[in-house]
């Protein structure tokens, strides 16, 4: 009896597998022939362009989300009200030094949130170049005063994961300008974070502390952080002039867009999937994170196709606020947790869209085998890493120790040529790499939905 009970469980694990195989096959062949996303993706970046927060891109990104999602006759659609950041960039910057060449034009933007060097006037300064925030506070302050900082450490191009190499050194343009201020420098000029060599400089989020004099601060290209630094070396107090127009303004109402498929046993439990519908005012956000919106509304539009009644409530979340304040993630897990939501899981794609390799995990070990056992699933789609690791800033707001966060982990190669850049744009995007990715989030959500439970 035994032997026989054995035998049909056995039996039963190896048909439900071939039937997972089979439903899987059928949602990466309708993903390959059928899906949305590309054309979604086409029509956020050159119908909207980009979409910071505060802007009247960003305002269009939320009709555009609910348009789209209206097509997809879901059980609930609706907004949720934030506040956020309004910063604009102005004119473009510029930057310039002489040599015995004479002008020479650096490629510069500003960094989000920064100041202006003030109406129509240039900062100039001699440039002390430094590596880290730890060699400017080693620095005595006669040194930095009246100075123009240059931090130019690069990604480390060692490093496998290029978002670990990112890790490593983002800290100067986040914290460079107030720690330069400390010791009286007048502004900061930060390396991009970009592995590649070329003319394209990166915005990102930079802070001001109230307790600190705020100073401008600027990315400056690769190319031309090479450039810089040769003539640093090869000149005494070398003079650089910089000007950028931006400017704060109080902060504007906008909102997170929400589409949800109600589950057929669980309604009360959820599985949330998403990414930040905002963008950086350069490009047209494609990558970050236009791909990881048209892939979360497409795990919905794959549901449907395949005529799938999840048994948990599906829902899909466009964060705003992601790039320079994380407002629409906070708000979301707030809401979440004053009506007192079940999350069973959370999934967030903002690693672009290119080829996925697999999922990192921030939750249980419990949690992370159970994924593993389906390794044998994804294999054939070339998904293969499963790991511990962050998830996701949109979603974060939501660990508790219990819910899983997940984000998927594309191929990393190629993702800091566009971040934050003028080249993040759509034809850098490819249609069969950003619906895998699509395909891959769709299939874990069926499994999940399928054999997870809320105590898992």
């Amino acid at each position: 009896m035994r032997h026989l009970i054995f035998f049909l469980i056995s039996f039963l694990s190896i048909y439900a597998q071939a039937q997972d195989a089979k439903t899987i096959r059928t949602i990466y062949d309708l993903a390959l022939t059928q899906s949305e996303a590309y054309e979604n993706l086409r029509v956020l970046c050159k119908e909207i362009g980009h979409r910071l927060s505060g802007s009247e891109g960003a305002d269009s990104a939320v009709v555009w989300g609910q348009r789209i999602l209206g097509k997809l006759e879901l059980d609930t659609i609706y907004l949720q009200e934030i506040t956020v950041p309004h910063w604009e960039r102005g004119r473009k910057e510029k930057a310039y030094f002489y040599n015995e060449k004479g002008k020479n034009m650096l490629d510069v933007c500003a960094l989000g949130g920064s100041i202006s060097t003030g109406m129509n006037q240039f900062i100039k300064g001699d440039v002390l170049e430094v590596k880290s925030l730890d060699e400017v506070n080693n620095l005595p302050d006669s040194l930095v005063k009246g100075k123009i900082i240059f931090y130019n450490r690069p990604m480390d191009p060692k490093k496998i994961s290029t978002f670990s190499a990112y890790g490593s050194c983002v800290d100067q343009r986040y914290s460079g300008a107030i720690e330069a201020a400390k010791k009286g420098a007048i502004a900061v000029v930060v390396r991009s974070m970009n592995v590649r060599q070329d003319d394209f400089p990166h915005t990102g989020s930079m802070a001001y502390k109230e307790e600190v004099d705020s100073i401008p601060a600027f990315a400056i290209s690769t190319n031309g952080a090479n450039y810089l630094s040769e003539n640093v070396t090869k000149y005494d107090n070398l003079e650089l002039n910089l000007k950028s127009f931006c400017k704060s303004y109080p902060d504007k109402i906008s909102h997170n867009v929400i589409g949800e498929i109600k589950g057929s046993e669980f309604p009360d439990e959820y599985i949330t999937v998403g990414g930040h519908l905002d963008s950086w005012d350069m490009g047209e956000g494609a990558h970050d994170d236009g791909a990881g919106v048209v892939q979360s509304i497409e795990v919905l539009h794959l549901l449907n196709l395949m005529n799938i009644k999840p048994k948990h409530s599906i829902r899909v979340v466009l964060f705003m606020n992601e790039e320079n304040g994380n407002r629409g993630g906070k708000h979301y897990a707030e809401r979440a947790a004053a009506k007192n939501e079940k999350h069973l899981m959370a999934l967030e794609s903002d690693r672009g869209g290119f080829s996925p390799r697999g999922f990192s995990v921030n939750g249980t070990e419990k949690q992370l085998n159970g994924i593993k056992k389906w390794v044998d699933l994804f294999e054939p789609y070339g998904i293969h890493e499963f790991k511990m690791g962050f998830a996701g800033v949109d979603i974060n707001p939501l660990e508790d120790g219990k819910i899983c966060l997940i984000g998927l982990s594309p191929d990393s190669q190629r993702y800091f040529d566009h971040h934050h850049s003028d080249n993040d744009v759509f034809e850098e995007v490819n249609k069969r790499e950003l619906v895998l990715g699509a395909a891959s989030m769709t299939s874990l959500i069926y499994l999940i939905d399928k054999y997870w439970t809320i105590d898992n």
